[in-house]
């Protein structure tokens, strides 16, 4: 092999790993900066702590699917996005 066709595929090899990097680069969304929590779309059982109303302290008591007083941590700017998403507080993610 000549040496113009192995520097042709060595070049070859690296603009490909170049596109295959940009294509990916976006695919996985960055760690969030903040976070958010959206009531109303919790299911039953799988809420984030304590209901907004009070009626009970702890994480996983929700009783219903998506009660307007049970929340979960989304992303900050995700909770809107969702359908029923109600924000009721923000809150910076851990570094």
């Amino acid at each position: 092999m000549s040496n113009k066709v192995m520097a042709k595929a060595a070049i070859s090899s690296v603009l490909a790993l170049g596109v295959l990097a940009a294509s990916t680069a976006h695919a996985v969304p960055e760690q969030p900066t903040a976070w958010e929590k959206c009531a109303g779309i919790a299911k039953a059982g799988k809420n984030d702590c304590g209901a907004l109303n009070g009626s009970h302290g702890c994480a996983g008591q929700a009783t219903v699917d998506n009660d307007d007083n049970e929340w979960v941590y989304v992303p900050k700017g995700t909770c809107e996005k969702i359908t029923g998403g109600i924000v009721k507080a923000e809150k910076p993610a851990k570094k």
